[in-house]
């Protein structure tokens, strides 16, 4: 085999970002048990591997751990897929009104992707990510995004906007978006610190800011 055949074997470089990008083959049988659990969720498994079927984004990382990033990973699958107190497209305002305050390219590109799938429109996406009002969220939408925005600026909600979106919203559905907020601050944290990187063909962030420091992480 000559070296040419051995690299595009082996594939890019075993890097992702600070960490080693975990082969399934060289995965111990805890960090298997997760891998296995992963691939076979809900989630859309052509956006969770590579070619090489090495694990994308956040995920890599939890291999370190395997029982910590199962949990993790458990929990990500229920808020994304088991909250029906919330709609798709409040779940996916919701996500991306987090990747816009951690200015997270990859969430971002992620859920912009998803939440054009939930039925969000390209200038709702716009509205998101510029701060900015559209008639066409509905008022539970447009509270949501309040909400949301309180909890990652203020890091609470004013007695105001909690009653409002108690009855508005209900409980569960706040509990709900409550979880999703730290969640997804914590996954941006994690994409940051191990300078996950976009896709080769990744845009840069809607604001400008190219993939590196600090959208790129």
């Amino acid at each position: 085999m000559t070296a040419a055949e051995e690299a595009d074997r082996k594939g890019p470089a075993d890097r992702y970002g600070r960490l080693p990008w975990f082969r399934p083959g060289d995965l111990t049988a805890e960090q298997r048990n997760y891998y296995d659990r992963l691939t076979s969720g809900p989630r859309n498994k052509a956006s969770l591997v590579d070619a090489h079927g090495r694990l994308r984004g956040a995920f890599n990382a939890r291999l370190l751990d395997p029982p910590v990033g199962t949990a993790i990973e458990q929990l990500g699958a229920v808020l994304r897929f088991g909250t029906p107190a919330l709609t798709g497209r409040q779940r996916e305002i919701a996500i991306l009104e987090v990747a816009r305050s951690e200015r997270s390219g990859y969430e971002w590109r992620a859920h912009s992707a998803a939440g054009l799938a939930a039925g969000l429109r390209p200038e709702e996406l716009d509205a998101i990510v510029s701060g900015r009002d559209l008639d066409t969220f509905s008022p539970a939408e447009t509270l949501t995004r309040q909400v949301v925005q309180a909890l990652v600026t203020e890091r609470d909600l004013t007695d105001l906007l909690f009653a409002a979106a108690e009855q508005a919203l209900g409980l569960t559905a706040l509990f709900d978006l409550i979880s999703l907020v730290g969640y997804y601050q914590h996954t941006a944290l994690a994409l940051r610190v191990w300078r996950v990187p976009l896709d080769p063909d990744g845009a840069p962030f809607p604001d400008g800011e190219a993939a590196g420091a600090p959208f790129g992480h």
